[in-house]
Protein backbone atom coordinates (compact mmCIF):
# COMPACT_ATOMS: atom_id res chain seq x y z
CA UNK A 1 0.00 0.00 0.00
CA UNK A 2 1.75 3.35 -1.30
CA UNK A 3 1.37 6.05 1.36
CA UNK A 4 1.33 9.99 0.29
CA UNK A 5 3.15 12.43 2.31
CA UNK A 6 2.15 16.13 0.23
CA UNK A 7 4.88 19.09 1.15
CA UNK A 8 3.29 22.47 0.82
CA UNK A 9 5.39 25.69 0.67
CA UNK A 10 5.84 28.66 -0.82
CA UNK A 11 9.95 28.83 -0.43
CA UNK A 12 11.55 26.29 -3.10
CA UNK A 13 14.32 25.63 -0.26
CA UNK A 14 12.22 24.76 2.25
CA UNK A 15 9.99 22.44 -0.04
CA UNK A 16 13.25 20.33 -1.09
CA UNK A 17 15.18 20.47 2.73
CA UNK A 18 11.38 18.42 3.62
CA UNK A 19 12.07 16.37 0.26
CA UNK A 20 15.39 15.61 1.25
CA UNK A 21 14.40 14.82 4.97
CA UNK A 22 11.90 12.35 4.21
CA UNK A 23 13.81 10.69 0.85
CA UNK A 24 15.15 7.82 3.19
CA UNK A 25 12.07 7.18 4.17
CA UNK A 26 9.52 6.99 1.26
CA UNK A 27 12.55 4.78 -0.10
CA UNK A 28 11.68 3.08 2.95
CA UNK A 29 8.18 2.34 3.16
CA UNK A 30 6.60 3.11 -0.41
CA UNK A 31 5.88 6.17 0.75
CA UNK A 32 5.27 8.73 -2.46
CA UNK A 33 6.08 12.10 -1.82
CA UNK A 34 4.03 14.98 -3.74
CA UNK A 35 4.75 19.19 -3.48
CA UNK A 36 2.74 22.07 -3.86
CA UNK A 37 3.98 25.77 -3.71
CA UNK A 38 0.73 27.72 -2.73
CA UNK A 39 -2.51 27.35 -1.09
CA UNK A 40 -4.86 26.78 -3.82
CA UNK A 41 -2.28 24.33 -6.01
CA UNK A 42 -2.33 22.11 -2.21
CA UNK A 43 -6.19 21.75 -2.35
CA UNK A 44 -6.02 20.72 -5.69
CA UNK A 45 -3.20 17.79 -4.85
CA UNK A 46 -4.84 17.12 -1.63
CA UNK A 47 -8.78 16.42 -3.23
CA UNK A 48 -7.08 14.49 -6.12
CA UNK A 49 -4.45 12.51 -4.24
CA UNK A 50 -6.11 12.39 -1.07
CA UNK A 51 -2.18 12.20 1.41
CA UNK A 52 -2.20 10.78 4.13
CA UNK A 53 -0.01 13.38 5.63
CA UNK A 54 0.62 17.05 4.80
CA UNK A 55 3.05 19.26 6.15
CA UNK A 56 1.59 22.77 5.31
CA UNK A 57 2.80 25.94 5.64
CA UNK A 58 0.34 28.55 6.95
CA UNK A 59 1.71 32.15 5.07
CA UNK A 60 1.38 31.33 1.01
CA UNK A 61 0.24 33.55 -1.65
CA UNK A 62 -3.19 32.35 -3.27
CA UNK A 63 -4.80 30.72 -0.24
CA UNK A 64 -3.08 30.27 3.50
CA UNK A 65 -2.49 27.19 5.61
CA UNK A 66 -5.10 28.22 7.88
CA UNK A 67 -7.85 28.26 4.88
CA UNK A 68 -6.34 25.11 3.21
CA UNK A 69 -6.33 23.00 6.69
CA UNK A 70 -10.06 24.72 7.18
CA UNK A 71 -11.18 23.80 3.61
CA UNK A 72 -9.73 19.77 4.09
CA UNK A 73 -11.13 19.54 7.57
CA UNK A 74 -14.29 21.59 8.25
CA UNK A 75 -16.01 22.11 4.62
CA UNK A 76 -14.50 19.19 2.42
CA UNK A 77 -14.13 16.84 5.82
CA UNK A 78 -11.58 15.10 4.17
CA UNK A 79 -10.52 11.93 6.55
CA UNK A 80 -7.48 9.78 6.92
CA UNK A 81 -5.64 13.35 5.62
CA UNK A 82 -3.69 14.35 9.08
CA UNK A 83 -2.22 17.98 8.54
CA UNK A 84 0.88 19.11 10.29
CA UNK A 85 0.85 22.80 10.56
CA UNK A 86 5.23 23.70 9.66
CA UNK A 87 5.28 27.27 9.22
CA UNK A 88 7.83 30.26 11.31
CA UNK A 89 4.62 31.53 13.43
CA UNK A 90 5.21 30.04 16.51
CA UNK A 91 2.80 32.83 18.66
CA UNK A 92 0.07 30.97 20.86
CA UNK A 93 -2.80 32.45 19.31
CA UNK A 94 -1.41 31.34 15.61
CA UNK A 95 -1.39 27.80 17.58
CA UNK A 96 -4.91 27.81 18.75
CA UNK A 97 -5.72 29.03 15.04
CA UNK A 98 -3.97 26.22 13.68
CA UNK A 99 -6.11 23.88 16.60
CA UNK A 100 -9.53 25.70 15.45
CA UNK A 101 -9.07 24.84 11.63
CA UNK A 102 -8.44 21.65 12.28
CA UNK A 103 -4.81 21.04 11.72
CA UNK A 104 -3.68 17.59 13.79
CA UNK A 105 -0.20 18.84 15.04
CA UNK A 106 1.64 22.06 14.89
CA UNK A 107 5.24 22.69 14.70
CA UNK A 108 7.26 26.07 14.01
CA UNK A 109 10.19 26.70 11.65
CA UNK A 110 13.24 25.90 12.33
CA UNK A 111 12.55 21.99 12.62
CA UNK A 112 14.31 19.13 13.73
CA UNK A 113 14.80 16.65 10.66
CA UNK A 114 14.60 14.04 13.06
CA UNK A 115 11.38 15.35 14.43
CA UNK A 116 9.53 15.31 11.24
CA UNK A 117 10.67 12.05 10.27
CA UNK A 118 9.60 10.53 13.55
CA UNK A 119 6.16 12.31 13.21
CA UNK A 120 5.72 10.93 10.26
CA UNK A 121 6.54 7.50 11.01
CA UNK A 122 4.20 7.66 13.93
CA UNK A 123 1.46 9.31 12.03
CA UNK A 124 1.60 6.92 8.99
CA UNK A 125 2.25 3.85 11.36
CA UNK A 126 5.77 2.89 9.47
Amino acid sequence: MCRKILIVDDEPHIRLLLEQTLEDLADEADIELLTASNGLEALDVIQNERPNLVFLDVMMPKMNGFEVCQRVKKELLLEGVYIIMLTAKGQEFDKVRGQEVGADLYMTKPFDPDQVVKRSLEVLGC
